[in-house]
């Protein structure tokens, strides 16, 4: 099967998921400057999820333009990315509505780290099917990125009952190592193209 039905239903439910964490920001009634000042953990929480679901978009993007097929066992891993990524937008709400509190912090990291996993099967699954030219499969190699991620967010998670703040910055140290797509794969991608 081609990548092209699978990249397109990807990109829509990803931005469904946009639309449903921006829901959650609401407009003060007042009309001072201090108004919007309680919304902070809201829009601070927002915008972390905002990030990590635009990271998965890019990197999702690199990886299945790098795909000459898929198989049903990749439809469905794909599936699975986005069933969890589709429950950030609840672990955001949560987090935000309590400001950050254990319990929260804690679901939220576990609902990184599902995707996280379904990322690195996903492309363990376009590896081992050979969908990815051997150049890129060697790129991406044992992805020592994603492990890392995944310690992180499994820390973070055992962290986040005693220390909050303290599993909200390994989160967002993630999606810092993220931020830029996976240059593995851009640069054989670009090479492959020239």
């Amino acid at each position: 099967m081609r990548t092209e039905r699978l990249t397109a239903f990807s990109d829509g439910v990803i931005a469904i998921i946009i639309t449903i964490m921006v829901l959650e920001l609401k407009a003060p009634h007042e009309a001072g400057w201090s108004a919007p000042s309680p919304l902070a953990p809201t829009f601070l929480a927002y915008a972390l999820s905002f990030a990590y679901v635009a990271i998965y978009w890019n990197n999702h993007h690199h990886l299945l333009h790098a795909a000459r097929f898929v198989t049903g066992a990749i439809l469905w891993a794909n599936t699975t990315l986005l069933f969890f990524l589709s429950l950030v937008p609840f672990s955001t709400a949560w987090l935000s509505e309590t400001h950050f509190a254990s319990a929260p912090v804690a679901l939220y990291g576990v609902t990184l780290l599902a995707p996280a996993l379904a990322y690195f099967l996903l492309s363990r699954l376009l590896i081992g099917s050979g969908a990815l030219n051997a150049s890129v499969a060697e790129a991406i190699g044992k992805d020592w990125k994603g492990l890392i991620s995944i310690a992180l967010y499994l820390v973070g998670v055992a962290t986040s009952l005693a220390f909050p703040y303290a599993a909200i910055a390994l989160y967002a140290l993630v999606a810092v190592m993220w931020f830029i797509p996976d240059r593995r794969i851009e640069g054989r991608l670009t090479a492959g193209e020239e």
